[in-house]
């Protein structure tokens, strides 16, 4: 896990006598012992860490967990890399493991442990001003209203989060009324609506973590980006946020009245897990359910208890939420995250700045290469399949070495993607390696470049991906860059930038960039860069 949010579990984790692993991945977390849990487990839970510290004096059983996203963790499921490296595996839902058979082979017994639904928050005053505030609203009134751009909000890619895929599946169920769970021929029919409610959507993320994060600081000023009215995340997070008083104005929870998607935390062992692991995995199950700790998590983590008999707090202003139908098949979760990326959400504008200076040669740059062909649809995994360059997407290539080189921008079409998508990888098979770095000039060359195409098409997702192995050696320096960042146009200046750390980059630089902008820092060193790029894209 490459995001702002990791520093919030690094600093758990060197604290707590709970470890963890913030890496992404089925890398695995050594040999199995007795009176430890291994867990792959979704990267918002860092936050019962401090609890399960504290309830290992009773149970007996440490947990080391190691954080991935959802898809992610899917796949190591499906592909068996779980086996031998892992005891358990606890996600905020088991549905999309559940529907992908190979995965769902491996899942032995499940505790559900907590629970959280998928709501939208609405500032204070934008929720007065839809009138949405004392009576119910249903997802119809909500697309309608997002359809008018009446309001815009923020919500996390359905394939690296599991609460953007939860509204997904949510918003889809309900338009389509059908009662039970949606199918591809309902998906096409809706298709329309579907595309009028996500017309609002002025704001992704990789992580429910971050897109708060992102909010708060657009909210406060902190972050350039234009201020969304809202955003759809775990009822938690959002509680969560109110209560840390940070907010300019607290958020006004809007459940739809035709119903949710509901996370249920399921604990769930692993079919190939020992019988030491079975044993601390029924301990801590246990613990976990009783009323006392079902308390201190409600208390600790904003989501609601799952034991009949412990009361819901005063903060959970509904207490009974029709729970939607969920996708029963692989296929039909498919074809609702294909009809996602290639016909209903704004499509996107990334530029990518690509360091190809001389200390890229040799497997930096055949890295760099394979990473870009991978975002072609050579990678066929689970996650290489939605992280692709998506049809209606505009692609500029901006490689950069002593000096900014030409730029080269391709559109993927949606009838037929294949020929734009051959270009691009045309494109990348031909990078070479060589010159010097000049970082900063190449940055503004950048900011030119998307300037006359932000203009021409402004309803688009933006975004700038700067990737460098190195340090700034030609031309502008960092300071350069903060007195200009100040003078650029509002619309350059609320374009994220994702930094991408590779090889020795100067990771202090590369961060307050991304920090500045709004956009997040990544870490490919360790020749991960591939994956890190199907990272971003979570982000775009």
């Amino acid at each position: 896990m490459k995001r702002w949010a990791v520093l919030t579990v690094a600093a758990i984790c060197a604290l707590s006598l709970v470890s963890c692993d913030s890496s992404e991945g089925g890398t695995g977390l050594g040999e199995a012992e007795a009176g430890t849990l291994r867990v792959l487990a979704g990267s918002e839970l860092a936050d019962l860490q401090p609890l399960l510290e504290q309830e290992a004096a009773a149970t007996g059983v440490k947990v080391k967990f190691q954080f991935t996203g959802t898809l992610e963790g899917t796949e190591s499921l499906a592909n068996g890399k779980v086996d031998g490296q892992y005891d358990a595996v606890w996600f905020s839902s088991n549905r999309y493991p559940a529907a992908v058979p190979e995965a769902a082979k491996r899942l032995g017994e499940q505790v559900k442990v907590m629970s959280s639904p998928v709501v939208l928050g609405l500032s204070a005053s934008a929720a007065q001003r839809l009138g949405w505030t004392g009576r119910p609203v249903g997802w119809g009134e909500i697309a309608e209203q997002a359809g008018k751009k009446a309001f815009t909000y923020g919500m996390t890619d359905p394939s690296a989060s599991n609460s953007g895929f939860s509204a997904l599946v949510g918003v889809a169920s309900a338009l389509a009324g059908a009662g039970n769970a949606i199918d591809a021929r309902q998906i096409a029919a809706v298709t329309q609506k579907l595309t009028e409610f996500f017309s609002a959507q002025a704001m992704s993320a990789g992580s429910s973590g971050w897109l708060s994060e992102a909010y708060q600081r657009r909210a406060t000023g902190e972050d350039p980006g234009k201020k969304v009215d809202g955003l759809i995340n775990y009822e938690s997070v959002l509680l969560s946020m109110n209560a840390s008083g940070k907010l300019p104005e607290p958020l006004t929870l809007v459940y739809p009245s035709d119903g949710v998607v509901t996370a249920d935390y399921p604990l769930t062992l692993l079919q190939s897990a020992n019988s030491d692991a079975r044993d601390a995995h029924r301990k801590l199950a246990e613990r976990l359910r009783t009323p006392d700790t079902q308390r201190k998590i409600m208390e600790t983590t904003q989501r609601r208890p799952v034991v009949p008999g412990v009361q819901l707090g005063q903060q959970f202003a509904r207490k009974d939420l029709v729970e939607l139908p969920f996708p029963a098949t692989q296929q039909a979760v498919d074809a609702l995250l294909g009809a996602y990326f290639d016909k209903i959400r704004r499509p996107s504008r990334t530029l990518y700045v690509l360091d190809t200076s001389g200390s890229m040669s040799g497997d930096r740059i055949e890295s760099l290469r394979a990473a870009l062909i991978g975002l072609t649809g050579a990678d066929g995994s689970l996650t290489g399949r939605y992280r692709r360059f998506r049809s209606r997407e505009e692609v500029t290539m901006l490689p950069f070495d002593t000096v900014p080189g030409n730029p080269e921008t391709f559109t993927v079409p949606e009838g037929d993607p294949q020929p734009a998508l051959d270009k691009i990888k045309r494109f990348a098979e031909g990078l070479d390696a060589n010159g010097g770095t000049a970082i900063y000039d190449s940055l503004q060359r950048a900011y030119e470049i998307m300037g006359p195409l932000v203009a021409r098409d402004p309803d688009r997702f933006n975004s700038i991906v700067l990737m460098t192995d190195g340090q700034n050696a030609n031309g502008a320096k960092f300071s350069d860059f903060q007195l200009r960042f100040p003078s650029l146009p509002e619309a350059m200046r609320q374009i994220p930038v994702f930094t991408v750390i590779f090889g020795e980059g100067d990771s202090a630089e590369l961060g307050e960039v991304a920090k500045r902008t709004g956009g997040n820092v990544f870490d490919a060193r360790g020749d991960v860069l591939p994956k890190v790029f199907q990272e971003i894209r979570g982000y775009q």
